[in-house]
């Protein structure tokens, strides 16, 4: 009788900020372990993705740990080494009680740590040296803003990246890094990856995949893939500018069961082509109160994004620009989020339509202006969890059904914008965050976006209009303010190419 493949499985998902300032700690992940890494089937998450293939092949599992964390400032190294002993001991403990016939893993591949530059690179050299694993197939999918490594095409056999920005893939994308490993078990071919770091980087803003450069990238990938058999799956990796290491920015990487000659003129066919693009992910942006001008009274809701607040590439989500915009132009039926736990906690005793004077935001980025002083009107107070209404977004992907902001408060401030306080930042995928504290998103005139492009799916549906506006904050779309030190150079738009 035939055995069942037995497959091990874990994850280690952050995208780490390098240039904010704190530090993430292991309070700040979430942490799954055996049964509770199996209970993520059906929660739209990328684990519940590989669980549904491995259901359909009928692998015996061995579920070891994982930890997934928001976007933030550099891990504490620590969380790493406690995260790979767990690991550790558990690959070993599956080895010493029979075979292994695979290893899958739902990364991000923009993870730092205070000591190691390359953790995703590091872990894969690190299982790579665990006896008896050296031989494994190891398969995954990791998210499009990664930094790709050559650490990392060596040490692995098929990593598959999303091929969405807004990540709306990212549950298909681990579906498919799956299938790809049955595809190795049953073939008994075991492919390899390569990797091509170009000279260029992009700000968020510039990779959304439904414009160039990226749409023109991805078609190209994909049309390579149709036409080559050996190529299991190209990777057009956008990268995450907001990380200083050596090998932040675009890259292509691919798995190929071919020889290296085709694989290069592949990766170099797709290299020309973004550096012929280059110019095309550098977005132009709004002066804020151009933007806000320009609104006028337009029917809404119109949509501020804030890009250099971007929760979602690790921003704290407290910053001022938008809200002091707001303010200052009287836009009356406006509505935006500020995460500010001091301000929750500091209203946890008021009663709903009591006024207080509030400092809000500002708090957590030595770039903003700092927090603004208003009269703030209660309106109420919610313990701040929610379920999500879009099971197919990248929040989804990350976190599961249901999302917890912690304490939340929602005060009109100057009696004039609605600003909801959260307790935890919260990226801005879903529409469920604000009608879930009584906002309705849809009857709003303005509502400012902590965002860069992950919003779209949940925002574009509503709105009349969509501003992408310059402000101060860590994630500001011109890379030219950022102080690299370690990143590769010369490179694009911070050098001539």
């Amino acid at each position: 009788m035939k055995q069942r493949p037995r497959i091990f499985f874990a994850g280690f998902f952050h995208e780490t900020h390098t240039f904010v300032e704190e530090c993430t700690t292991a309070t700040d992940f979430d942490v799954r372990r055996g049964d509770d890494l199996l209970a993520r089937r059906g929660d739209a998450s990328t684990v519940d993705g590989f669980l549904e293939v491995a259901g359909e092949n009928d692998w015996d599992l061995v579920a070891s740990v994982e930890y997934v964390a928001l976007p933030s400032g550099m891990i504490d190294h620590a969380v790493f080494e406690q995260f790979w002993r767990a690991f550790e001991a558990d690959l070993r403990q599956a080895l010493g009680g029979g075979r292994l016939d695979g290893i899958w893993l739902a990364l991000h591949g923009a993870a730092v740590t205070d000591r190691c530059d390359d953790l995703e690179g590091e872990f894969l050299r690190r299982i790579r040296n665990v006896a008896g694993a050296g031989h494994l197939p190891v398969f995954g999918v990791f998210d499009l803003h990664a930094t790709f490594t050559e650490t990392m095409a060596v040490n692995a056999n098929g990593l598959v990246c999303y091929r969405e920005n807004p990540h709306t893939d990212a549950r298909e994308a681990a579906v498919r890094s799956a299938r790809l490993l049955a595809r190795c078990l049953e073939d008994g071919t075991t492919p390899r990856m390569k990797v091509r770091n170009l000279p260029l980087m992009w700000p968020p803003t510039g990779t959304g995949t439904a414009d160039d450069p990226m749409k023109e990238l991805e078609a190209r990938a994909r049309e390579i893939e149709r036409q080559d058999a050996s190529i299991w799956a190209i990777n057009v990796v956008a990268g995450f500018s907001f990380s200083d290491v050596r090998d932040a920015g675009v890259a292509i990487s691919l798995v190929t069961e071919g020889d290296d000659a085709a694989a290069d003129i592949h990766l170099q066919t797709l290299a020309d082509l973004a550096m012929a693009l280059r110019e095309r992910g550098l977005p132009r942006e709004w002066d804020l109160d151009a933007a806000l001008r320009a609104i006028g009274n337009a029917p809404g809701p119109s949509i501020i994004v804030e890009p250099a607040d971007n929760i979602g590439g690790g921003a704290p989500g407290d910053c001022t620009a938008v809200l002091r915009g707001l303010l200052r132009h009287g836009m009356e039926n406006s509505a935006v989020v500020i995460a500010d736990p001091e301000a929750v906690a500091s209203l946890q005793d008021a009663k709903p339509g009591e006024v207080r004077r509030l400092r809000i935001g500002g708090k957590r980025s030595s770039l903003d202006e700092g927090p603004v002083e208003v009269s703030a009107r209660l309106v109420r107070l919610s313990d701040g969890a929610f379920r999500l209404e879009d099971l197919n977004s990248h929040l989804a992907a990350a976190q599961g059904a249901t999302f917890d902001m912690g304490p939340c408060a929602v005060v009109v401030a100057d009696d004039t914008v609605t600003v909801l306080l959260t307790s935890r930042k919260t990226p801005p995928f879903d529409l469920g965050q604000l009608r879930s504290q009584g906002i309705t998103p849809e009857q709003l005139s303005v509502i400012g976006v902590k965002a860069a492009v992950a919003h779209r799916r949940a925002y574009d549906r509503i709105a009349a209009a969509s501003y992408t506006v310059s402000t101060p904050g860590p994630c500001a779309s011109n890379l030219r303010t950022l102080p690299y030190r370690k990143l590769r150079r010369p490179i694009y738009p911070l050098d001539p190419i």
